[in-house]
């Protein structure tokens, strides 16, 4: 084949790509690949700089292989050379990777709002490559008692990286701001600390990317990603039991940063005692540090948090409505804001004013029994793509039909809403897409449920009836 062969293979496989990674990603990873040639085997492609190349390999390269299976046939692999003097061609421009390749609208594509642009890795494209959540600071946490001792602990983490605490164990139910508190300490190290090397993970990725360095021969590459960084990340500790392999990775990287100083940080919905066929020697390793909990906010701070949230979103909400939410929702912070954007966007469409008279009546199936009855991941998945009108093949699936589109994404904030998956988990469930795609989707739905009736309409609809069911 010839090269512009090689340029229809490239984007098809970069159409599925900007599905499933951020717009940062793109910018900082993709954007600046060039196709060289490809044939049966091997799509071979230039970038111009090895951390380029790094980052495709270490991190990307799995969906990276399946979207080129899709565009070229399950026996082709990528080739990444790099190529220092890359420049853009006439026929880059051609291509149009500045534009998109075929001014499809920004609303078809899966996940994100705008298309992609040529750009330079800036802060944005750093944030995004540590993980860190834009939304989750120091500053938007809410402190009250049941979490103000992890918070202090938290920020003189962040404040002594390495010298305190080390490692930082932080355990709690779902729902009640560990992982905010992890993207915290990431957020406030970056921005303190220009040059340290920041990496946040769930225990989830981590082991996909362990097996992917396995399955790839990558190993080497995937020890240096996460043992060269000065704060490591790590969520929900809790999924290594039973993962005996994975365990004894973690064990050494813990051992290469503890050793050298580095900051580690962990978040689990349990003390590690409690961690069942977690290793001794990790349980030990974990006691080296800091072990504190987040407990369930009390009433004074589920109201703060509510104002804090409204304060947020510009909306005006009487206190005696937040004092209603705040003392009849206590299970955790996930659905406590829920309610709230269920009540504010009934408003903003509906043009009536915030009463508590309005709220009790919009949250009806949350002041009763909240609890989605025992289902499997799938079952409800199964249940959500009944009602919204799609088979889970399409909501798995990668097409970006618009209809579609909307209904994955409000899929999406239905999990997110109803159980305690995390992003990662959400992600993996729905054809294994990038958390951020998640992130994205549950901030779309949660903005467009106060612009659109039709959305609010379909979304409230859908958590009352698998509710009720």
């Amino acid at each position: 084949m010839q090269v512009s062969d090689g340029n229809q293979v490239w984007i098809r496989v970069a159409d599925d790509l900007r599905t499933q990674v951020t717009e940062a990603v793109w910018m900082s990873t993709f954007s600046d690949v060039r196709p060289i040639k490809v044939d049966d085997r091997q799509l071979t492609v230039s970038v111009p700089s090895n951390q380029a190349r790094e980052r495709i390999m270490n991190r990307w390269l799995l969906i990276v292989n399946e979207a080129l299976a899709d565009a070229a046939g399950n026996g082709c692999q990528l080739v990444v050379l790099v190529d220092p003097n890359q420049e853009p061609t006439e026929q880059d421009q051609a291509i149009g990777w500045s534009d998109w390749h075929d001014g499809a609208p920004a609303d078809d594509v899966d996940g994100h709002d705008t298309v992609p642009v040529r750009g330079g890795f800036g802060a944005s494209s750093v944030i995004d490559e540590a993980g860190l959540n834009p939304r989750y600071t120091f500053e938007t946490f809410v402190k009250g008692g049941s979490n103000q001792f992890a918070l202090a602990a938290a920020l003189r983490v962040a404040e002594t990286p390495g010298r305190v605490y080390n490692p930082l164990f932080i355990y709690g139910s779902a729902g009640l701001g560990k992982t905010h508190l992890l993207h915290a300490i990431g957020h406030y190290v970056h921005h303190n600390y220009q040059h340290h090397d920041v990496r946040y993970v769930s225990t989830e990725n981590f082991l996909n990317e362990f097996v992917d360095a396995i399955r790839y021969k990558t190993n080497t590459a995937f020890q240096r990603r996460y043992r060269d960084v000065d704060v490591l990340l790590i969520d929900d500790i809790q999924f290594l039991e039973k993962r005996e392999g994975l365990q004894e990775e973690f064990f050494h990287t813990f051992n290469a940063l503890h050793g050298a100083n580095k900051q580690i940080v962990i978040s689990s919905d349990r003390i590690p005692d409690a961690i069942p066929t977690l290793e001794e020697r990790l349980i030990g390793r974990f006691r080296w540090g800091l072990i504190t909990d987040i407990q369930p906010p009390d009433v004074e701070t589920r109201l703060a948090i509510l104002r804090n949230k409204a304060e947020r979103e510009g909306v005006q909400v009487p206190q005696e409505t937040l004092e209603f939410i705040a003392t009849r929702i206590a299970s955790n912070i996930r659905e406590l804001e829920g309610a709230l954007i269920r009540v504010t966007a009934f408003a903003s469409l509906s043009g009536v004013p915030i009463t508590t008279e309005l709220a009790q009546n919009l949250l009806t199936d949350l002041l009763g029994d909240s609890n989605v009855k025992p289902r499997t991941d799938e079952e409800l998945l199964a249940e959500m793509a009944a009602i919204l009108g799609f088979d889970v093949v399409a909501l798995k699936g990668k097409s970006r039909q618009r209809p579609l589109v909307t209904s994955r994404q409000i899929a999406m904030y239905a999990f997110r809403n109803l159980t305690e998956l995390s992003y990662p988990s959400i992600a993996r469930l729905f054809g294994g897409r990038d958390h951020t795609t998640v992130i994205h989707a549950v901030d779309k739905v949660q903005k467009l449920m106060s612009e659109r009736k039709q959305i609010y309409d379909q979304v409230t609809e859908l958590l009352q009836q698998l509710k009720s069911s």
